[in-house]
């Protein structure tokens, strides 16, 4: 029997006439897409064209909070309070289900961006802040976990649903988050690399940390960062490495 596993993608961080990505041909690989809500990409039109392309491939569609950061991509850290927090990821998610819904579509999860995931990973309370915000809006949504850190903890603490994500195209520090991008070695720009990593990470199950660890933990979605150069490429080598390694590739 063939095993499954989701591919996801960040799209829709476009603005405006300025695009980012490839979208349309990521959509044609990964089985889920995390849809920026405009504030550190993406706006209106963006959002709804992405979620129309996404839903027309059979793609199931999450949102992709981040950062009031649109200068900095949502990767530069911003502390806010947890109000602040809590009204940030809602009006977010408000403005994404509003668009999936005018489909006839419904939001199958969540996922955070950039410093506003790093912060929240490092950091239980602030990463329960975000959970909570999100669940009160729709309940039933799947919250995308890096595993070992405070966003799964908070997750299980809460009840939810989780998907217990890797990434393809980044490095990780011995305690189970993302090597800083500032850091050399942080980003993988190789798509053999990439994804000789995912199939050893699947038959290992675990991360293997720059240190040499091996961090034991189930592994439910992989992650492609859809605005990076060699993004597309990279996918289209998970998808022959994954089906060489026995497994499709379909959402949760």
């Amino acid at each position: 029997m063939t095993r499954t596993v989701d591919l996801n993608a960040d799209m829709g961080e476009g603005f405006g006439p300025w695009p980012m990505g490839n979208d349309a041909a990521l959509l044609d690989i990964v089985s889920s897409a995390n849809i920026a809500c405009g504030f550190h990409a993406g706006d209106p039109v963006t959002m709804g064209r992405t979620m129309d392309l996404a839903l027309a491939a059979g793609v199931a569609i999450g949102a992709h909070p981040g950062f009031a950061d649109l200068q900095g991509f949502g990767r530069r850290r911003i502390p806010l309070s947890g109000p602040e927090l809590t009204h940030m990821i809602q009006y977010q998610l408000g403005a994404a289900m509003a668009l999936a819904q005018a489909r006839g579509a419904r939001l199958a999860h969540v996922k955070l961006h950039g410093a506003l995931s790093n912060m929240a990973s490092e950091d239980l309370e602030m990463a329960t802040t975000c959970y909570r915000a999100a669940l009160a809006v729709q309940p039933d949504l799947t919250l995308v976990v890096m595993p070992q850190t405070a966003l799964e903890q908070a997750a299980r603490d809460l009840g939810a649903a989780t998907a217990s994500e890797v990434f393809a195209d980044r490095s990780y520090n011995d305690d189970g988050t993302l090597t800083d991008r500032s850091q050399p070695g942080a980003m993988i720009h190789d798509p053999q690399v990439a994804a000789d990593r995912i199939v050893a990470m699947l038959r290992d199950g675990g991360i293997t940390t720059t240190g040499g660890r091996l961090l034991r933990v189930p592994i439910d979605t992989i992650c492609v960062h859809g605005d990076g150069e060699a993004a597309l490429a990279i996918a289209r080598q998970l998808a022959v490495s994954l089906d060489a390694a026995g497994y499709g590739i379909a959402a949760p």
